[in-house]
C-alpha cells in the first residue's frame, strides 16, 4: 500500500515538474548565422513575444559560448528567473561591440521568432553598457527602450539615445569604470534633450562586480517592459 501511495506521488511530481518546464521554453545556441553567435529562449507559446538582448562584460569575450553564462541575463535564468519575452545573448569575441552586428542578430531573431516589434530592449554591463548605448545610439528606431549598467556611452549619440527611454546605473565605488562615464552621457542626453525619459541611478556602495545584483531584482526588467512604441 505504501509503495503504491509513493508510485502515486511520484508520478505526480514527475508530471508537476514537465509541464512547469514545458512552459519555460528552451535555451539554446544558434551559431554560425550571424557574425555573433549567440545564446536564445523562446517561451513557449506561439504569440509574439517581446525581445530582450543582453550584451556581456570583457571578461566573457571570447570563444566558449558557456562563458556568456556566468552573469547577466542568463545567469540570473539559470538561478530561477523567469523573463517574459525572447532572451538572446550573444557573444564578442573581442575588441568593443559592433552596433552592425548586433543589429544583425536583431534582425535574424525577427526574421525567425515570433517578435513583438514594438517591444525590443537592449540591456549590458560594463563593455557590455556601451555597447548598449552605442547600438541604441546607432538604431534608436529599431528599438524600444534601453538599460546601461556601469558603463558608459559617446556624449555624441546623446541626441539619438533622448528619442527613446534609458536608464543607466552606476555604482559610486566603481574604480574600474568611473561613475562619472555614466553621468556625462547623462548629462548630454539632458543637454539635447532636457524632458527626455532618461534616468541615472547612482547605487551607494556598488563596485564594478556586486552590480551584477541588479539582473537578479525586478526593477529593470518591470522598467522596460513597461515600455512600448
Amino acid at each position: 500500500m505504501n509503495s503504491m501511495l509513493f508510485s502515486k506521488k511520484l508520478v505526480l511530481v514527475v508530471g508537476f515538474l514537465f509541464l512547469s518546464f514545458s512552459g519555460f521554453g528552451q535555451l539554446k545556441t544558434v551559431v554560425g548565422k550571424t557574425d555573433y553567435p549567440f545564446w536564445i529562449h523562446e517561451p513557449a507559446g506561439g504569440d509574439e513575444q517581446p525581445l530582450l538582448i543582453f550584451l556581456h562584460g570583457k571578461s566573457l569575450s571570447g570563444t566558449d559560448i558557456n562563458k556568456v553564462r556566468k552573469y547577466g541575463v542568463l545567469y540570473a535564468m539559470d538561478r530561477g528567473r523567469t523573463i517574459p519575452a525572447i532572451v538572446v545573448a550573444p557573444q564578442l569575441a573581442s575588441g568593443s561591440w559592433n552596433p552592425d552586428k548586433v543589429l544583425e542578430v536583431l534582425e535574424y531573431v525577427k526574421a525567425h521568432y515570433k517578435v513583438d516589434t514594438k517591444r525590443i530592449y537592449v540591456c549590458g554591463m560594463s563593455l557590455g553598457g556601451y555597447g548598449t548605448m552605442h547600438f541604441a545610439g546607432k538604431y534608436p528606431d529599431k528599438i524600444t527602450a534601453a538599460v546601461g549598467i556601469c558603463g558608459g556611452g559617446a556624449t555624441s549619440d546623446a541626441c539619438r539615445l533622448a528619442t527613446i527611454p534609458i536608464w543607466l546605473q552606476h555604482g559610486d565605488a566603481d574604480y574600474i569604470v568611473k561613475m562619472s562615464e555614466s553621468e556625462k552621457l547623462f548629462e548630454a542626453i539632458q543637454e539635447c534633450k532636457p524632458k527626455a525619459d532618461a534616468t541615472l541611478t547612482i547605487i551607494k556602495g556598488g563596485n564594478h562586480g556586486n552590480v551584477e545584483k541588479l539582473f537578479h531584482q525586478d526593477a529593470i526588467y518591470d522598467w522596460m517592459f513597461s515600455k512600448s512604441r
